[in-house]
């Protein structure tokens, strides 16, 4: 699950994965399952140590169930290095890939991300308009085959476009 902050890459990565039996790997849940508060510090380093740690749970489950469809979320995937590296992850696995990128209108992405920081339903404590315009200014365009989906569209038509990317 590839996009910017506030996209809906969770949300549908969790849909997917409940219509597909699949499980969604969060690196946000990670992140807050392994480090206390004081120690999260949402950089890049612990960002990618919490990725490693994604890979590795996802090898153990695709070991036991090699028609598991795992979802992997909580990164924008903005930089290439960090897309290359779950992609070779995949082919050491001999597992197939798809990227789905969400995308939606900066105004949808300012309303979500509003509303999460009200309600508090999400565990990144970083997350705001600053740092979607922060990773926004940095991304780096995904070279690979992806499937774009449209956010901001009802989320039947989101769904059913995940869906048959991925079947």
């Amino acid at each position: 699950m590839a996009g910017l902050p506030g996209t809906g890459k969770t949300t549908l990565a969790r849909e997917l994965a409940r219509q597909v039996n699949g499980r969604v790997l969060s690196k946000d849940d990670f992140r807050h399952a392994i480090f206390l508060p004081e120690e999260v510090e949402y950089s890049s380093r612990q960002d990618d140590f919490c990725l490693q740690l994604m890979i590795e749970v996802s090898g153990y489950l695709l070991s036991r169930d090699p028609a598991k469809v795992i979802f992997m979320d909580g990164r924008p995937f903005s930089r290439r290095y960090q897309i290359d590296n779950v992609l070779a992850a995949a082919t050491s696995l001999s597992q197939p890939w798809r990227i789905l990128e969400c995308l939606c209108s900066e105004e949808t992405v300012r309303r979500r991300l509003q509303a999460d920081a009200a309600s508090a339903s999400h565990p990144a404590g970083n997350r705001d308009f600053q740092l979607y315009l922060d990773v926004k200014a940095r991304f780096e365009a995904i070279v690979h085959a992806k499937t774009v989906i449209d956010t901001d569209k009802p989320s039947e038509i989101c769904i059913q476009q995940a869906l048959a990317a991925i079947r």
